[in-house]
C-alpha cells in the first residue's frame, strides 16, 4: 500500500510482474516513445480501445460533467481490465497529471474513484508528473528516460510534420505510412542502443528522413490547407478526435498538426514566466536551462529543413510566443493556454488559414484560449476560416462532420477566387 494506505501503490517488484496499460494519446509520438519504457525494464502496453463501448464505459464510471479526455482515458482503461485481455492483478494502469488549474491534475484521483466503484480498487496507478504530486514508489522517470522521451517527441513531430505534407499527394497510397513505419522501427533500435540522441545523430536522422519523404513520388495540386488546433488530446489522440486528420484528407485537403514539442517548451516556459510576472524563483532556473536545450534541439529540425524548401516548417519558439502575444498574454498559462491561439496565428501565416478548433466538453481553458479567441484571430487575419468543433460523449459524428464541411466548402470558394481563371477547375473538390 501507499504512504498514506489510502490507494495501492506501484512498488519495485511490480516492475517484474506487471503490465502498464496507457492510453494512447500520441499515436506517432507513442509508437516510438514505448522503447523508452521498455528499455528501463517496465512491462506497457499503449491502448487503442475505441467505439461507443468505451465511451459508455466511461460514462459508468466517471461523471458525465467531467471533461471529455477523462471520460475517454479512464473508459479505455477500466474497459481493458473488463476486456479479458488483461490479469486486472498483474495490471498497473498509468494517467498524467499535469498541474495547475487543468483538470487533468484530477485524472488519476477520478480514475481510483471509478477503480473503486467497478470492485478493481487492488489495481495501482502510477502518476506521471514533474511537480511532485504524486510519488511511485515502483516507478520513477530517470534523467535519461525523460531524455529519450524528449528526443523522441522531437523525431515523431519530424515524422508527423512531413508525412502530413506528403500523403494528400502522393501517387502510390500508402508510401508516406511506409515511410513512417520504416523509421519507427529504425528510431526505436536506435533508441534502444542509447543511438540517436546526440545532436549529430539526431541531425543525420532528421535528414535522412527528409530525403526519405522528399523522394516520394507525388501529384500536387490545390488543395485547401487545414490546421489542427484544440486540447492536447482531441488534437493528436485518433479516438478522442474521430480520426480528424484522415477525414480531412479523405475530404481533399492537406493538414497540418502543429507539433507536441511547441507544448513542451510552452509548459517548461512557465516556470520564467512566474518569475516575470509574480517574481516567483521556484522552478525558474530549470525552466530557464531546459527552455534553452529544447530550443537547440528544435535549431537543429530547422536548419535540416532549410535544405528541404519543398516543406513547410515550424516557426521557432520565440517568434511563436510572440505571435500570441500580438493578441493574448504569454501569462495565460492554464490548460494549453497562450500556446493554442499562438499556434492558430502560426497556422494562418503559414497558409493554413482554414483551422478546425477541437474542444472538449468541460475544458473551461481551451474554450476561452480557443473558441474565445476566433472573433480577436479573424479580426486580425481577415482570411481566417475557424471552425470550432466540440467533443463530447453525446456528440454526433454526423454533426461534427457536416460542420467541417461547410467549413471546407468556404474554403474551396476562398481558394477558387484567388486562382487563375483557366485554373479554377483544379482546385480539389
Amino acid at each position: 500500500m501507499a504512504t498514506n494506505e489510502l490507494y495501492p501503490d506501484f512498488t519495485p517488484e511490480m516492475k517484474k510482474t506487471h503490465t502498464i496499460l496507457i492510453p494512447n494519446a500520441l499515436p506517432v509520438h507513442f509508437s516510438l516513445m514505448g522503447s523508452v519504457f521498455r528499455d528501463a525494464g517496465y512491462k506497457v502496453e499503449f491502448l487503442d480501445y475505441s467505439g461507443q463501448k468505451v465511451i459508455d464505459t466511461g460514462l459508468k464510471y466517471v461523471h458525465n460533467d467531467a471533461c471529455y479526455p477523462a471520460i475517454v482515458v479512464i473508459g479505455q482503461l477500466i474497459y481493458a481490465l473488463e476486456s479479458g485481455n488483461y490479469d486486472p492483478k498483474r495490471s498497473a494502469l498509468m494517467l498524467y497529471q499535469t498541474g495547475g488549474g487543468c483538470r487533468a491534475s484530477n485524472y488519476v484521483h477520478m480514475l481510483r474513484k471509478a477503480l473503486k466503484k467497478a470492485g478493481l480498487e487492488y489495481v495501482p496507478v502510477v502518476s506521471v508528473n514533474f511537480g511532485g504530486i504524486e510519488k511511485n514508489s515502483g516507478f520513477s522517470i530517470t534523467p535519461l528516460m525523460f531524455l529519450k522521451g524528449l528526443i523522441t517527441w522531437l523525431y515523431g513531430d519530424f515524422i508527423m510534420l512531413l508525412r502530413n505534407q506528403v500523403l494528400p499527394y502522393e501517387t502510390k497510397t500508402g508510401a508516406a505510412k511506409a515511410i513512417m513505419e520504416k523509421w519507427r522501427v529504425a528510431l526505436t533500435d536506435q533508441i534502444r542502443e542509447n543511438k540517436g540522441l546526440t545532436f549529430s545523430a539526431i541531425r543525420k536522422n532528421f535528414r535522412a528522413i527528409a530525403a526519405d519523404y522528399a523522394a516520394v513520388p507525388i501529384r500536387k495540386t490545390v488543395k485547401p490547407k487545414v490546421g489542427i488546433v484544440g486540447e492536447l488530446y482531441v488534437k493528436y489522440a485518433d479516438f478522442g478526435n474521430d480520426h480528424l486528420p484522415d477525414f480531412l484528407v479523405e475530404q481533399g485537403a492537406e493538414v497540418m498538426v502543429p507539433g507536441i514539442l511547441g507544448f513542451a517548451l510552452y509548459s517548461l516556459n512557465i516556470g520564467r514566466e512566474n518569475y516575470r510576472l509574480y517574481g516567483d524563483r521556484k522552478g525558474v532556473m530549470f525552466s530557464r536551462l531546459a527552455v534553452r536545450y529544447v530550443e537547440m534541439l528544435e535549431k537543429i529540425m530547422l536548419r535540416v529543413l532549410e535544405d528541404f524548401p519543398q516543406f513547410a516548417k515550424p516557426v521557432p519558439f520565440p517568434k511563436l510566443k510572440k505571435l500570441g502575444e500580438q493578441t493574448i498574454s504569454s501569462g495565460v498559462c492554464m490548460g494549453e493556454g497562450w500556446l493554442l491561439t499562438a499556434e492558430m496565428a502560426e497556422l494562418i501565416e503559414k497558409g493554413y488559414s482554414n483551422i478546425v478548433c477541437v474542444q472538449p466538453f468541460g475544458c473551461l481553458p481551451n474554450h476561452i484560449v480557443g473558441k474565445g479567441m476566433i472573433r480577436g484571430m479573424t479580426e486580425k487575419y481577415h482570411d481566417a476560416n475557424i471552425c470550432a468543433i466540440d467533443y463530447d460523449p453525446g456528440a454526433t459524428r454526423v454533426n461534427q462532420q457536416n460542420r467541417i464541411r461547410l467549413m471546407l466548402s468556404i474554403a474551396r470558394e476562398k481558394l477558387a477566387e484567388t486562382q487563375k481563371p483557366e485554373d479554377r477547375h483544379a482546385v480539389s473538390l
